[in-house]
């Protein structure tokens, strides 16, 4: 009678492994369902400027990640259709396929990659501080902070980062004006955010401010997450990565809204080795 239950169960077990499988091979790829819509579906912030926001003018979505979003599209040989929701909910709203994929500078992460896969990097960035300008003290390292006041956005990375080192008195802001502000009026020493954004900041600031060192061997990947189990895809979203990346028209974007190619490790010269002195 065990016998005979446990040659059941084993041909139950057999039949449920197998209908897995078949619904598995008849799923269309996420490429076949975006092909077919003609679409493929973005999701990105729209408030986080220069990579996307909305132009006060005219309400559309601009920036270097619709650019590229928009070049992606096209190689893929659809249309970019763009989604805007908060940042809070949208690795939630991927998980429950209102959209195809994100490209919100999504940083690369083994605990993300256990949810969604990514595609290859195509952006790389590293954390940099900003100090005064009349700034004398010498602050190569987060180390050099110790004892000293750190200001940077709540819930960033940048924020465990800081954290992580010990004897840095870290103050959280909801976002950068409020953070550069106190640095311009010395109630804390020195802030951290992205190295791409810095020179943004900094433009629209109109503050007495600079960009301090960048923090070597701090690397931030970011890539474009999508749902796990699309092969198809996910080779034809690196494919179309990487001929944006041959053809120039990846750097032409990146150039026209940071004056780099963020493609590239960053480094202190990266403006002048790989953009051209016109740019933006």
């Amino acid at each position: 009678m065990a016998s005979h239950s446990l040659s059941k169960l084993s041909k139950i077990a057999a039949a449920v492994l197998i209908s897995s499988f078949a619904v598995h091979s008849f799923a269309a790829d996420l490429l076949d369902t975006v092909k077919a819509r003609g679409t493929l579906k973005v999701a990105m912030e729209g408030t986080y400027p220069p990579f996307n926001s909305k132009d006060p003018k005219n309400g559309q979505l601009v920036g270097f990640e619709v650019d590229v979003a928009n070049l992606i599209a096209k190689k893929l040989g659809v249309k970019a259709e763009f989604t805007t929701t908060e940042w809070s909910g949208i690795l939630a709203g991927l998980a429950a396929n209102k959209y195809d994929v994100i490209m919100n500078q999504v940083g690369i992460t083994d605990e993300r990659k256990k949810a969604f896969d990514f595609s290859i990097p195509y952006t790389l960035s590293s954390p940099q501080l900003i100090v005064r300008k009349n700034e004398t003290r010498s602050f190569k390292t987060l180390e050099d902070l110790k004892g000293l006041k750190l200001g940077l956005g709540q819930g960033t990375n940048f924020e465990q980062k800081a954290k992580a080192v010990p004897g840095i008195d870290v103050k959280t802001y909801p976002g950068a004006p409020e953070y550069l502000a106190d640095l311009a009026s010395g109630r804390i020493d020195a802030a951290l955010n992205d190295r791409l954004l810095i020179a943004y900041l900094l433009k629209n600031a109109n503050l007495p401010l600079k960009p301090g060192a960048q923090i070597v061997g701090s690397v931030d990947k970011i890539g474009i997450p999508f749902q796990k189990g699309n092969p198809k895809f996910e080779a034809a979203l690196n494919q179309a990565i990487d001929q944006i990346m041959k053809d120039g028209s990846f750097k032409q974007a990146s150039c026209k809204w940071f004056g780099i190619d963020v493609s590239k490790e960053p480094t202190v010269a990266s403006r002048d080795d790989h953009c051209p002195v016109a740019a933006h």
